[in-house]
């Protein structure tokens, strides 16, 4: 740093040199004035506003610095329960498991020979009731006898399964499952209920078994779902990441409204994808975030406008993009009046939307000119700004960006997928990284069955109680 007496003296006796400090000192300014700036956009982007997920966001809820139009519309309806909606409560048991007499003995009057006074009629009111939970236990007995024939002891089979002294049974075993991996207790807390609400030890080593075989037991169901999702016509597609003990692999999925699959590996990109065989053989209409390995496959895409809505607010409310604003609202009308149409929409209908449409990225670019000639002295392509990335992704992928405006079956995000991935989530800020990756993997095939029973209302006890005894239910989608 230079100090203003030394400055005065370079400026009488060497001017070129203050030229030479001035510019340099200027270039640093610009340097760091870009680097605040970039900086500032990094802290303002929250779930409303970019790919971050809620949990970012900590304990402030992100603040809208303009009002945007909301995903949501107004019904116009008061809040609670419809008129002509049936409410939830409990109802009378016609044949109660314990009825429990309460006889008059005395009235309020004073008179106390009420006892002996015929009844003439009853009032009642029912309490439902947990029973004291316990286990029940069956003991087969089997018969031996001696072959008169041969001379030697005959002992009568017993059935399939029981293989011990003693053990437990399949549903029992797949309770442990179920609360396990659709409820995301830790092995030793699930050991530590089970101990308070029944009254017996179940060892971890015996839930983790009990995991083991609903994984192997699982194998048809998961060939089952994958046939059934290379099949379909729309899939969603999303990945994230899962954290072992040693390092980080990712869990991805694929689903539609009935199925899920989910498959652990220690890749992000194609070639994890390639080893779960769906995507390579997928014909339909694959929905995804645009993360760029996804459009390497050979079929239709559909982009996630969730995600371009967050990105629009993004450049409307920290950059003031008026572009920006304009097409989040085009978006959002766009999808309104696909969702009220019965039928496909014909090219007379789609038309003034497409006018619409290439007329806001026009405006877009005319707000962000591409530079006319590259920086000096630079390598490689310029970089482009977010609104420039934003604009290029509108044009060379529209009809991705409004295959729900061509084809009414196509969603307008891609949710299902974010809400199926949500689960690993929850289940890791819960019970915490997996130890190991066959417990990861255990996991996604588990829960891929546990996910696609509940998005086919199915009970989910009944069906893990299937799996453990090697008869999982197979999904079937027709077309």
């Amino acid at each position: 740093m230079f100090t203003r007496e030394q400055l005065l003296v370079i400026a009488k006796t060497n001017p070129e040199a203050l030229v030479d400090i001035t510019l340099s000192l200027q270039e640093q300014v610009e340097m760091l004035t870009q680097r605040v700036s970039k900086l500032e956009k990094q802290i303002s982007k929250n779930s409303r506003n970019s790919s971050k997920p809620p949990s970012a966001d900590g304990l402030k809820k992100p603040k809208s610095a303009k009002k945007t139009k909301s995903l949501r519309k107004r019904s116009g309806k008061k809040p609670g329960g419809q008129k002509g909606h049936k409410g939830h409560h409990l109802e009378k048991a016609e044949n109660p498991d314990h009825i429990i007499p309460l006889t008059v003995t005395s009235c309020p009057c004073g008179a106390d020979h009420l006892a002996e006074e015929p009844v003439c009629g009853y009032d009642s009111r029912q309490v439902f009731e947990l029973p004291e939970p316990k286990l029940e236990v069956f003991e087969y007995k089997s018969e031996i006898k001696i072959c008169p024939g041969c001379g030697q002891p005959v002992k009568a089979l017993f059935p399939e399964g029981v293989n011990a002294p003693v053990q437990y049974g399949p549903r029992f075993r797949g309770m442990l499952v179920y609360m396990q991996n659709q409820h995301f207790l830790p092995a030793d807390r699930l050991s530590k209920m089970v101990s308070d609400l029944y009254g017996t030890s179940v060892s971890v080593a015996t839930i983790l078994n009990a995991s083991a075989r609903s994984y192997t037991n699982l194998a048809p169901f998961e060939e089952s779902v994958i046939s059934a999702l290379v099949n379909s016509k729309v899939v969603h597609a999303d990945e994230s990441g899962v954290r072992t003990v040693k390092k980080l692999y990712w869990l991805h999925s694929a689903s539609t409204d009935l199925l899920t699959f989910y498959g652990v590996h220690e890749k992000r990109g194609t070639l994890a994808m390639d080893d779960f065989k769906i995507l390579p053989n997928f014909t339909g209409r694959l929905i995804h975030d645009f993360w760029k390995p996804y459009l390497k496959y050979d079929c239709d895409h559909g982009l996630c406008n969730a995600h371009h809505l967050r990105e629009l607010v993004f450049l409307f409310e920290q950059e003031e993009q008026v572009w920006a604003k304009k097409m989040f609202d085009l978006l959002l009308d766009m999808n309104d009046f696909v969702g009220e149409q019965s039928e496909q929409l014909t090219p007379e209908q789609k038309e003034p939307w497409l006018k619409q449409y290439h007329k806001m990225i026009a405006e877009g670019w005319k707000e962000n000119p591409l530079p006319k000639k590259p920086p000096k002295k630079k390598r490689g392509r310029p970089a482009k700004t977010k609104s420039q990335n934003l604009l290029t992704r509108f044009g060379d992928f529209e009809d991705s960006v409004l295959a729900f405006l061509h084809d009414m079956d196509v969603p307008f995000t891609n949710n299902l997928a974010e809400q199926d991935i949500r689960m690993i989530k929850v289940r890791l800020k819960i019970s915490g990284c997996f130890r190991t990756v066959k417990g990861a993997e255990h996991f996604a095939r588990i829960r891929s069955y546990l996910s696609t029973v509940r998005k086919q209302g199915r009970n989910i006890l009944d069906s893990i109680t299937a799996a453990i005894n090697g008869n999982p239910f197979l999904p079937f989608v027709s077309d």
